[in-house]
């Protein structure tokens, strides 16, 4: 289907879906974000944000009403590191986005971060704003390199063959002339896009941190945070000399218990950083095979990152790192995917430090915790009721039966 087609097909549904809307919830057991915990209390929304947190029933009620029969009421999860175009482009926003990104809505996520993905996601993003689509609040970045190519692209996932496993003792990598990587950030800007992504895996002498840092003074210029993928300890430190706004991955190579330097410095950056820890654990399928985010066999030779990755997380936060919040960097259904985090983050985190992760950590990895991961007045009225208590068991997120953007119910499980 023609997405121009698709777009204007949709226009029947008009704009009401994106005015904002009234809502109160009632008789929550709710769960604010930040660190309050409210036995009986209600949340109020009004123009699509939230007036009133309290307790007990509500001094001014407001549009629809939803009764939350003591279920747990909490901030609309986020996703701070996704990638959502599959396929063929134009294909994608007119036949599969429709059912994608409402299966983020259905699992309770309002909000994602589409790290690297072609124009068609501004589009999406642009047809979900005119309510012409559902789907998840939507923030979207671009890829620029910091260096040249030294040979082809891989065939494959990149994450099977990385090349930060490697020894660095070859060649520097070409540099990329400084203007044409301020044109690229300029054509990121102009295309609507909100973050500058890039991948560094640093060689000897090469030209990836001045690239990177000339990436991010360019970037403020125009008002477009920069965000980093680096996953090993080395790249890491090498990310935190340029001082991004965030770092997308944990890094899983290398190991953070020998080198309390490492440690030292990247929580002295006081850089959010983003979990992905699933990537390399397997993904089991239907018929129970493990497979890795492409579907394909897992590459058992990267299990090491499925251990180190956690424990790199954990001694991050243990020592103050500033933020660390949920992403995933993959493309298995939502509700898939969070398993598969959950089952990472449990080993070293507790349910209630679950919560936060996924609610104000992935926020402040948005780099927009003023307007989500909170329930608290003035924020977006992005609120999912859950039938469990996921401060004690954190697999009670996988359990959503309301979800609510913007003050709009936009999933209702089936009783």
């Amino acid at each position: 289907m023609n997405a121009k087609f698709w777009l204007c097909g949709l226009a029947f549904l008009g704009t009401a879906a994106a005015n904002a809307q009234d809502l109160t919830i009632t008789n929550g057991r709710i769960i604010d974000g930040t660190g309050r915990v409210i036995e009986r209390g209600s949340v109020v929304i009004r123009g699509g944000k939230i007036a009133s947190v309290a307790s007990g029933a509500p001094s001014a009620a407001a549009g629809r009403r939803i009764d939350a029969g003591g279920r747990t009421v909490m901030p609309g999860l986020i996703d701070a590191h996704r990638h959502l175009v599959t396929g063929d482009p134009a294909k994608w926003l007119g036949d599969v986005a429709p059912k994608e990104l409402q299966e983020f809505l259905d699992a309770g996520f309002t909000t994602v971060l589409s790290a690297i993905d072609p124009p068609p996601i501004i589009e999406a993003r642009k047809a979900i704003e005119g309510g012409k689509l559902k789907g998840p609040r939507l923030f979207t970045g671009t890829f620029l390199p910091v260096a040249g190519a030294t040979g082809p692209p891989p065939a494959d996932d990149p994450a099977r063959t990385d090349p930060s496993r490697g020894p660095r003792n070859g060649p520097a990598a070409p540099a990329i002339p400084r203007e044409a990587t301020i044109q690229q950030v300029q054509a990121a800007k102009r295309a609507g896009y909100d973050y500058l992504k890039v991948v560094l895996v640093s060689t000897p002498n090469g030209p990836e941190l001045d690239t990177l840092k000339l990436i991010v003074a360019e970037g403020k210029k125009v008002g477009m945070p920069t965000i980093v993928h680096a996953v090993s300890v080395i790249d890491t430190l090498t990310a935190i000399e340029a001082h991004p706004d965030v770092l997308v991955h944990t890094p899983h190579i290398g190991r953070l218990d020998e080198d309390p330097y490492a440690i030292r410095k990247i929580v002295e950056a006081k850089i959010p950083m983003t979990s992905t820890l699933s990537v390399f654990g397997p993904h089991f399928g239907h018929e129970n095979t493990p497979l890795f985010r492409d579907a394909k066999p897992f590459p058992w030779h990267t299990l090491s990152s499925a251990g180190q990755g956690p424990v790199n997380a954990r001694l991050l936060v243990n020592n103050g790192l500033v933020s660390y919040g949920y992403g995933t960097d993959t493309q298995w259904p939502p509700k898939e995917t969070l398993l598969d985090e959950l089952r990472e983050l449990d080993l070293v985190f507790s349910p209630t430090e679950i919560v936060t992760i996924i609610t104000q950590g992935a926020a402040k990895s948005t780099l927009h915790p003023a307007e989500i991961g909170t329930l608290e007045p003035g924020k977006f009225g992005d609120v999912v009721i859950i039938d469990g208590d996921p401060l004690t068991d954190s697999h009670a997120l996988l359990h959503v039966t309301t979800t609510i953007k913007g003050g709009e119910v936009v999933f209702q499980a089936k009783r």
